[in-house]
């Protein structure tokens, strides 16, 4: 692992960084987009892909998924636009396997995967939106790679997400936070702040400080700017 950044950000969990955001006015967390397998949570850069119906890249055919493993190493997820509307997988067996030879860190799709019981049976950490059975053959093609993709934030999220090659993104069962690489430093100081503060509650509670006392104006407040 080279980027110190992704070290630092595989110790936080979505709740916390999620919460940074907030303190600093920024958006980023994206919710619906539950973990279909591996454990734990995941950090890393993005490597984006676009897929939905239309025509292919000029050049050579090539199956989709396949530039951005090729890519893509240990301090990078895959991230997946598949939001057209067809039913079509837009990650499948073979591409999460190639992915773990690879040494990504995990696929992140908002759109269907197909082979669901594959990517656990590899425990290869894969997020998607969906699960389908129905291939991508004959529906839908990569429309690009290493281009802007965006994810959905759910209904009461404020919106979609942009995803730029390069920003940030942790996943966990919480939701998976995309944080634009111009950020990063702010954001991480602000999580490691968030959670070291909760760790000093979690000890005091733990030491039989009543709750309503641990979790009184310090706790509400915290995530203000000052």
């Amino acid at each position: 692992m080279s980027d110190p950044h992704v070290k630092r950000l595989r110790r936080l969990d979505a709740c916390a960084v999620s919460d940074a955001l907030d303190k600093l006015g920024l958006t980023g967390a994206v919710t619906g987009i539950a973990q279909r397998s591996g454990e734990g949570r995941v950090a890393g850069r993005a490597v984006t892909m676009k897929v939905g119906p239309g025509q292919p890249p000029p050049g050579p055919p090539k199956h989709l998924g396949c530039t951005a493993i090729e890519q893509a190493g240990s301090d990078d997820v895959i991230v997946v636009e598949q939001r057209s509307g067809v039913e079509a997988g837009c990650w499948g067996g073979l591409l999460t396997l190639g992915a773990k030879m690879r040494g990504v860190a995990g696929v992140v799709a908002d759109g269907p995967l197909r082979d669901v019981d594959e990517a656990i049976a590899y425990s290869f950490p894969v997020w998607s939106r969906s699960l389908t059975s129905r291939t991508a053959r004959g529906r839908v093609v990569e429309l690009g790679t290493q281009v802007p993709v965006t994810l959905g934030a759910g209904p009461n999220a404020g919106g979609e997400v942009t995803v730029h090659p390069g920003d940030y993104l942790l996943a966990d069962r919480s939701a998976v936070i995309v944080i634009a690489a111009a950020d990063i430093e702010r954001v991480l100081e602000a999580a490691e702040m968030i959670v070291a503060r909760e760790a000093a509650m979690a000890k005091a509670i733990l030491a039989g400080t009543p709750i309503g006392q641990v979790m009184g104006g310090n706790y509400e407040h915290m995530l203000e700017n000052h």
